[in-house]
């Protein structure tokens, strides 16, 4: 019952990835709200995840569960039927704002049903599984979907589940919170959003659009705004994070570096989907088939790396030889020509083994580490950087590939086909025989230079995070914490 708002969640990150052709072609939004249409869901998303991972460990994470269901339904009628962009970015945020409340429910459930560290394990590491197999299958859903019915049917299979988990979670989930959980601050809310959505904002925009003013002003002022978070959770008697839950062994790289291995996870799908359909000419429903073919990795990767890990191996170099996994597929994406689909394909499958290997380590050290009364807060920085990384991925990722694309297309191409690999393909449709032809060749060679641009960014990155991991987590171990408080739970 707990996968199922995981996999909602997590499949709501690419569930768009090739249904963004049609979208295209109905509301026709420009270059940046195509971006924003991706990234506005996992910005807001992770805006949040503090204040609902805190708000959960107070009223009850059931609840929580339970109501992000309601609102994560609403959102997806909404944007099912979205007759704009601004439209449809809105239903996106509200979507996020939802999602937010039931990740950390989730996750924090896991941390309190499942109390003895081989069993919470195992448990992790199916958490970690079906969020990237959801994310894979988001994808997979959306071409399906958009091969037989109109795009807004993405949103639309959310709302089944949804109700089952409205009507069932009630009986079969048990209720959990902290039973002096202090009083709420909300002024730690605000704090909160003013960290995290200026310095995304601005870190996606700096790469495509270059050091302008208002980018850079942007990032600085969401940093200072991060300062006075940091300081208002180290000063105030009851803060949404508690500075205690950093003091654990393996907490703090933890975080950071499940942030850096959702970068790679979500910095290459945006590409690798696109590629199939855009490049290779693959319909909807082809290229989600073909896409299926990578996931089959991820269901082993985790329960394997579980097995090894408890047999003794060094958990600092398994995260390390999953993130230069990671880096390995990024390797082979940046050698793909506009004709590679074993090679995609190859790296898709590489990427999310290494991903899978890395999350379940990592997330399994946090929660293994964080006393059982702030599961929901700790459970919400974890997803945080998996929401920001992820966000910051296609971002960055994206923005590089989109600033490559943009220098190699021509300048006597038009403004249209210049902005986005389907503008322009949808430009050369309407344009006779050869010229038509020439453009679209120019358009899918200049996005192959930008998807190379990009694995090399990723895979510099995720080599020096393979690195640091290997420094950072030598010899820590999850023992069994001291629960310093009992935790109120009822059924």
């Amino acid at each position: 019952m707990l996968m199922l708002p995981l996999l909602l969640v997590s499949m709501d990150v690419s569930v768009l990835y090739f249904a963004i052709p049609a979208i295209s072609a109905d509301l026709r939004p420009t270059g940046t709200q195509q971006l924003w249409i991706f990234d506005i869901y996992g910005f807001v998303l992770a805006g949040l995840l503090m204040t609902m991972g805190s708000l959960g460990d107070r009223i009850g994470r059931r609840k929580l569960l339970l109501m992000g269901a309601t609102a994560f339904s609403a959102a997806s009628v909404l944007a099912a039927y979205a007759n704009s962009p601004e439209t449809l970015i809105a239903a996106r945020a509200i979507l996020g704002v939802g999602g937010a409340t039931l990740m950390p429910s989730t996750m924090a459930l896991l941390r309190t049903m499942f109390t003895d560290p081989g069993e919470r394990a195992k448990a992790i590491g199916l958490w970690s599984g079906v969020m990237t197999g959801g994310i894979a299958l988001g994808s997979v859903m959306s071409g399906v979907l958009v091969e037989h019915f109109w795009w807004g049917s993405v949103f639309l299979v959310n709302l089944p589940a949804m109700a089952l988990l409205l009507v069932l979670g009630p009986v079969l989930l048990p209720e959990s919170k902290d039973p002096n959980p202090g009083r709420f601050d909300w002024l730690s809310v605000p704090l909160s959003l003013a960290a995290v959505l200026p310095v995304v904002y601005g870190l996606k925009e700096i790469p495509s659009e270059g050091w302008n003013v208002r980018y850079v002003v942007s990032v600085t002022v969401g940093l200072l705004f991060a300062a006075l978070f940091v300081r208002r959770q180290r000063t105030v008697a009851s803060p949404l994070i508690s500075p205690a839950l950093f003091r654990g062994p393996g907490f703090t790289p933890a975080v950071v570096l499940t942030l850096v291995s959702a970068f790679g996870m979500m910095g290459s799908a945006i590409f690798t989907t696109q590629y199939l359909q855009s490049v290779l000419g693959k319909s909807p429903l082809e290229a989600a088939l073909w896409s299926l073919l990578p996931s089959v990795l991820i269901g082993v990767a985790a329960p394997v790396t579980t097995a090894i890990v408890q047999k003794g191996a060094d958990r600092g170099k398994v995260v390390a030889a999953g993130f230069a996994i990671t880096a390995g597929g990024y390797a082979m994406l940046a050698l793909v020509g506009t004709d590679s689909l074993w090679t995609v394909l190859a790296a898709a499958g590489v990427l999310a083994s290494g991903v899978v290997v890395v999350m379940s380590q990592l997330t399994d050290l946090a929660m293994g580490t964080a006393p059982v009364e702030r599961a929901g807060a700790a459970s919400s920085l974890m997803e945080t950087g998996t929401e920001f990384g992820g966000a910051l991925g296609m971002a960055v990722l994206g923005s590089i590939g989109t600033a490559l694309y943009r220098h190699e297309m021509p300048a006597s191409a038009p403004a249209e086909a210049r902005e986005t690999l389907s503008g322009a393909l949808a430009t050369a449709a309407h344009l006779p025989g050869h010229t038509g032809d020439a453009l679209a060749t120019a358009a899918r060679e200049a996005f192959t230079t930008g998807i190379h641009g990009a694995a090399i960014a990723g895979a510099i990155l995720l080599a020096a995070a393979a690195v640091a991991a290997a420094l950072t987590l030598r010899r820590i171990q999850v023992r069994k914490p001291a629960e310093t408080q009992p935790v109120e739970a009822t059924v």
